[in-house]
């Protein structure tokens, strides 16, 4: 799949992700493909998705069809996934279903999203959390929460930290690869150490 970290430190905002798209067993690397860059920019947000290879280009488009698009708070978050869902099953097909006996429809979308505002993750069900610190998602997402967590009291910036969360993720997840791409963002007002 991927490692995607974001990290929120002294009034900085970095989000980072690697590089390596996967077919089951092949690994298709950043040397055979045009576009490896795993974020987009859309909506003054950088957006980090994970799942479906498929998604990066059916969220840009989807997201396109949308008007009034807010990601700043986590209720505006929440309210653009869920006009987002419809769209996505008709106009890109999205098979909705998971398992018989899920509550809610799936999007299969696994986001992060990082903006001046802060660091919103967004999981298949629409749920979405606001995260203070740091966040990873992916495969490769528990090495680089560990790697986060070991260095975030540390004087390591937020884009040093963020690095080294998807450097742990290639290290140790084999749906993970170089090279790594980092986007910062100064943020509006943070009260984060």
């Amino acid at each position: 799949m991927t490692t995607i970290a974001v990290v929120r430190k002294h009034g900085q905002l970095a989000i980072a992700s690697d590089s390596l798209t996967t077919f089951g067993d092949v690994r298709l690397g950043h040397n055979y493909k045009t576009e490896h860059d795993k974020l987009l920019y859309l909506h003054d947000s950088w957006i980090g998705l994970c799942g479906s290879s498929a998604h990066h280009l059916v969220v840009a488009s989807a997201l396109g069809q949308l008007t009034d698009v807010k990601l700043n708070s986590r209720m505006d978050v929440y309210e653009t996934f869920r006009r987002l869902h419809p769209v996505l099953k008709e106009h890109a097909y999205l098979n909705p279903k998971e398992d018989d006996d899920d509550p809610y429809e799936s999007s299969q979308i696994t986001a992060l999203i990082a903006n001046t505002s802060g660091i919103y993750g967004v999981y298949s069900y629409r749920e979405v959390f606001s995260f203070d610190r740091f966040w990873a998602i992916g495969s490769g997402r528990n090495f680089a929460l560990g790697a986060m967590h070991a260095l975030y009291d540390s004087a390591a910036t937020a884009e040093q930290i963020a690095h080294a969360g998807v450097e742990a993720g290639i290290e140790f997840d084999t749906a993970s690869g170089h090279p790594i791409v980092t986007h910062a963002i100064q943020l509006v007002k943070d009260t984060s150490a």
